[in-house]
């Protein structure tokens, strides 16, 4: 069946209207699945929750359980929810399920559904296997609710209009300094409404200093500030970055496979970028969120794809010398550096 837009979702699911009996979300968006996950059970009254109301995760519970739910009638009510996490069998994923799943009994109850209940597969990937029986029969009868990633625009108008709704505004410094260091994760930007909320009171505006005093760097964007300083060839910043993030606990590994990633993308978005692909078809084409190829696109042009090469390939030596000996990370990381800033581009 045609999905609808989260939006038009949410106003349906608060005037305790159900356009199926049956929905899919899809997206690994945990913000929205959490929303939408509360105005589904909101349907129930507060009083017959417990009885009307049931959540199983599909990775630790057989499916028959929860269908075995979906087919029993309301308590004492006229709705039963029941909301089904992780349906892993729906995708291609071929790694063994630790559960067992009957799909045999789910392709049943999609012929005749349960009129009194509404039946939610909450799917956190990024697509489905259309190539399944069980999928192809699924999209003929459910709702199906696509959360895919918000371009910068978009993050920036929902959160400002949550603002709204809550009576505070936000000073475009603010707003900006919160995308960079949440890297414009629209779900990061809303756990940390409430706490900007609270310290603005009572003048409900939020300045920038309070976006830089509650709101701590993800470790990505930190990793981001330390690429800028690996290419520009400031040793003594670069090194003195990766030592706090040692300090904050983080581990060498996950830092050096983090930073692998943020060189492999600007490589590849200067080469695509060559060829003539726009912002969104980088996006796409390399499956990655519209705000990082943003930054990926102001950097690259910087930065001569020689030096962007040299540095990918030095990480490769720092993670293997990490993984075989027991040298110090900070020290590989300072060789790597004097090795990297000692050498010029030849392209």
């Amino acid at each position: 069946m045609t999905g609808v837009t989260i939006t038009q979702l949410l106003k349906q699911l608060a005037g305790g209207q159900v356009a199926a009996p049956i929905y899919v979300i899809m997206g690994e968006m945990p913000y929205f699945q959490h929303r939408l996950k509360t105005a589904f059970k909101q349907l129930v009254p507060s009083e017959e929750q417990t009885m009307n109301y049931a959540s199983y995760d599909l990775e630790t519970v057989p499916l028959a359980v929860g269908l075995d739910d979906a087919m029993a009638a309301p308590f004492f009510g006229e709705r039963r929810v029941v909301c089904l996490d992780n349906p892993v069998f729906l995708t291609g994923e071929t790694k063994k399920s630790k559960v067992d799943h009957d799909l045999n009994s789910l392709e049943q109850y999609l012929t005749a559904p349960m009129a009194s209940t509404v039946l939610v597969f909450f799917a956190p990937y990024a697509k489905l296997d259309g190539r399944k029986k069980i999928v192809k029969q699924l999209k003929k009868v459910a709702t199906t609710i696509e959360l895919g990633d918000f371009a910068e625009r978009e993050v920036r108008q929902f959160f400002q209009a949550q603002l709204k709704q809550d009576g505070y505004t936000m000073v475009p410094a603010a707003l900006n300094d919160l995308i960079q260091r949440t890297d414009a994760d629209l779900s990061l930007m809303m756990n940390e409404r409430e706490k900007l909320e609270l310290y603005t009171l009572p003048e409900h505006e939020i300045q920038a200093a309070a976006v830089q005093g509650l709101v701590r760097q993800t470790l990505t964007q930190n990793v981001f500030d330390l690429v800028n300083r690996v290419l520009a060839k400031n040793t003594a910043g670069a090194v003195a970055l990766y030592r706090e993030l040692l300090q904050a606990k983080e581990e060498p590994l996950r830092i050096n496979a983090i930073l692998q990633g943020q060189f492999r993308l600007l490589i590849q978005t200067k080469v695509l970028a060559q060829q003539g692909y726009s912002q969104g078809k980088l996006a796409s084409t390399l499956k990655v969120h519209p705000y990082r190829i943003k930054l990926a696109l102001q950097t690259h042009r910087r930065f001569h794809l020689d030096d962007l090469n040299r540095a990918y390939l030095g990480l490769f030596k720092v993670e293997r010398q990490m993984k075989s000996t027991a040298l110090d990370p900070e020290l590989l990381f300072s060789l790597f550096m004097t090795q990297f800033a000692g050498q010029r581009a030849t392209v």
